[in-house]
Parts: C-alpha cells; structure tokens; sequence
C-alpha cells in the first residue's frame, strides 16, 4: 500500500511540537490515541527523543501506521495496539506504562457517545499528575471560531450526523468528570486548539 499522508499532519507538526516540547519535558511514555496516518508519531517522536510514543488506532488503520514506521529511523515508537473507544483500553507492557496522552483531530471525527467514552478511558488509565494534550476545532459559548470552522462542522454532519465540532465547555465538564483540570488552551494555526490537562 502507498504510505497514508495528511496535509493537515503536515502544516501542524512544527507548532504542535513547540508547545508538546514544553508540556512532556518530563514524560517517559505517551499514548496517542488516534495515530491516523502516524505522521505525528514519527515526527514527534524524531523530536522528542527522550520519550517513547505508543501509536494506537482501530486494526484498519495500522497498516498506514507501519508503514510510517517502516520507512523511518526512529527507535522510540511502537507499533500500533488496538484502541477502540468501545471496548476496555489495552494495557502496555509494564515497562511502557504511560505518563502522558496525545490525541489530535479525533473528538470532533468519532460520535459524541465515543467521546465520551475517552474521558471515561483517561479516568479508568491515566496516573495521577499525567498530561492530557487535545488537538482539534471546538465551540466557544456555542460560537464556531471561524466562518471556516462553521463550514467544516456542516462538512463533517453531512458524511456522519455523529461527529461535529464540540462545545469546549461540554469538553471541559467530561475532562472534569475524568480528574483532569485545565492547565492551558493554546490558539493553534487554522483555528484550532491545543487543550493541556493534568490529571488530579
């Protein structure tokens, strides 16, 4: 199969990892959720050497993932392990117990229901004192942040009713829910957010 590739991967990596630099200084080992193309893994991990990066994604997903992984010389990411938002979380080895989780572009892409079924993962797996780091599009007091955001949540409702641009304040009552408290909302390019949460 050809390599998966994501534009949008491509124009946020560098402004992600600024601020990823600064919020995983101490982390041991991160949990993406959600590694899509796993462009961000790779990328991420190259910078962020001191860590090791758990991809995750359904089973159909993974073989973009590998493929990722195939053609790059990094040594601090591991392969894919099944994560679906449904079923229990799979626990890594325990030399790979994670610190920290990473998920990029997914709440608004998977069903309210799914989302909050994350948080009641982040609740169930995550340590104390981990961070939590949400990239994606949300609502502000029920305002889109842009004409264009407006016309991507019209886009996504139109593929799949489910998925839709979400409501930070309802985010934020389920990160509640979860143990975590805010500890920073980034303006990201292309107006997105970058939410940092630790947990209590």
């Amino acid at each position: 199969m050809d390599k998966p590739f994501s534009q949008a991967c491509e124009n946020n990596k560098r402004p992600i990892l600024d601020i990823l630099t600064r919020v995983f200084a101490h982390t041991q080992h991160v949990l993406e959720v959600g590694s899509g193309s796993g462009q961000h893994a790779v990328f991420f991990a190259q910078n962020l050497a001191h860590l090791t990066w758990q991809t995750s994604d359904l089973a159909i997903n993974h073989a973009g993932i590998n493929k990722w992984l195939d053609e790059s010389p990094v040594t601090n990411v591991h392969r894919p392990m099944v994560l679906d938002l449904n079923e229990n979380w799979p626990t890594p080895p325990p030399h790979r117990q994670v610190d920290a989780v990473y998920t990029a572009n997914t709440l608004h892409i998977i069903s309210w229901p799914l989302v909050v079924k994350f948080f009641k993962g982040i609740a169930k797996n995550l340590a104390t004192k981990a961070n939590v780091c949400i990239y994606g599009p949300f609502k502000y007091h029920g305002e889109f942040t842009s004409v264009s955001n407006a016309s991507f949540d019209q886009w996504l409702k139109g593929r799949d009713h489910h998925s839709g641009i979400r409501d930070i304040e309802a985010i934020l009552l389920l990160a509640n829910s979860a143990g975590l408290s805010l500890i920073h909302d980034h303006v990201m390019p292309a107006n997105n957010q970058l939410l940092v949460f630790s947990k209590n």
